[in-house]
């Protein structure tokens, strides 16, 4: 009888397609181990992407599913993850302490790539990863406002180097921290430059999964330094479904392609209009753009977003949507979309090294 739960505990797992792998989790190699000892079912998983919070999810879920099996009075998902390094450009080496550098990346301005690259971080942490966020656009930054960190400046205890400033378990370095949030910054392209290598190679991140590298639109200097000195483990393209839009997020999709960076997937930001008054839903920049988009490039779409106010005004507070309302819609949206990014990367060739530490969540 134990025997043959396990095999339809395994049968049953393998019918099932995980949202964020996109296949079975027996296909994918997830199903580290089945075992039923005095009727409790324990599911032991092996992710290459931080699952902390998905992990309870599937708890929730894997009780119903294998619950009614013969024998098991219980089930018990354990999850062991952990971040390996990805390969990155020929010629480059990874930074020491940051496994992976992902580029969030648009071909233009507007389409909402500050605000998704900061709830993509915060969802990262959610998850239970060490994160951090470089806000590469010397001319607009955002991310000391969006993280609620304005008017606040970095220290450094060696005279050498720079702390970043933290919020919400993100570490972060801008240049707004370093001038008054109304200051233009009146620089050329080699200056540029240089002051983004220096926020990046001069600031002492630690021990990071993740430095998210939130990009200034377009393909000019700053885009290339990034690309061709950086060591960048994948790229995620931010568009809204506008023709437009598209257009220039094209662009962008293809410099990261010869450069050799990976793109890991395409955003589709303010989907749908969602009304604050009556909750109706309107496309009005069009529809199917970024799966047009991931089709013809052969990437996938991580994911939608809506264009809904809350959004907007949460990140303006300094409240991110993902820590403003981390049981609401758009802050599932953001954390669907970070564990398919993380996935895919996870699923490139990996640096050897990295040890699993054990997670356990267990049904009360």
């Amino acid at each position: 009888m134990t025997q043959e739960t396990i095999d339809r505990a395994r049968s049953l797992l393998a019918e099932r397609v995980d949202p964020v792998l996109e296949q079975d989790l027996v296909s994918a190699g997830a199903v580290a181990d089945l075992s039923l000892v005095d009727g409790e079912l324990t599911v032991s998983l092996r992710f290459g992407f931080p699952s902390d919070r998905y992990a309870r999810e599937l708890q929730r879920e894997f009780s119903g599913l294998l619950g009614e099996l013969p024998g098991v009075s219980r089930v018990k998902v354990k999850t062991e993850w952990a971040v390996e390094s990805r390969s990155v450009q020929p010629g480059l080496s990874p930074f020491p302490g940051i496994r992976n550098i992902i580029a969030v990346a648009s071909g233009k301005g507007g389409v909402g790539k500050s605000t998704t690259t900061v709830n993509l971080a915060l969802a990262l942490v959610a998850e239970g990863a060490k994160v951090g966020i470089l806000d590469a656009d010397i001319y607009g930054p955002s991310q000391p406002r969006m993280l609620g960190l304005s008017g606040r400046r970095p220290s450094s205890e060696d005279g050498k180097r720079i702390s970043p400033v933290e919020s919400f378990g993100v570490k972060c370095m801008s240049i707004g921290f370093l001038i008054d949030e109304d200051q233009p910054m009146i620089w050329r392209g080699p200056m540029v430059t240089q002051a983004l290598q220096q926020l990046l190679g001069d600031t002492n991140w630690g021990e990071i999964d993740y430095l998210m590298v939130d990009m200034p639109p377009g393909t000019g200097d700053i885009q290339l330094t990034l690309s061709q000195r950086v060591p960048v483990s994948g790229a995620v393209i931010v568009t809204t479904p506008q023709d437009i839009a598209l257009l220039d997020a094209r662009k962008g999709l293809r410099m990261f392609e010869k450069v050799k960076v990976p793109v890991l997937g395409i955003v589709e930001n303010m989907s749908l209009h969602i009304c604050s008054n009556c909750g109706h839903q309107e496309p009005i920049f069009g529809t199917g753009g970024g799966e047009r988009m991931a089709e013809q490039y052969g990437v996938p779409l991580l994911g939608n977003l809506p264009l809904d106010i809350h959004i907007r005004e949460e990140a303006d507070a300094g409240q991110p949507s993902v820590v403003a309302d981390p049981d609401g819609p758009a802050a599932g949206a953001y954390l669907d979309i970070a564990r398919r990014m993380c996935a895919r990367l996870a699923a490139g060739g990996a640096l050897p090294g990295a040890k699993f530490p054990t997670i356990s969540f267990e049904d009360d």
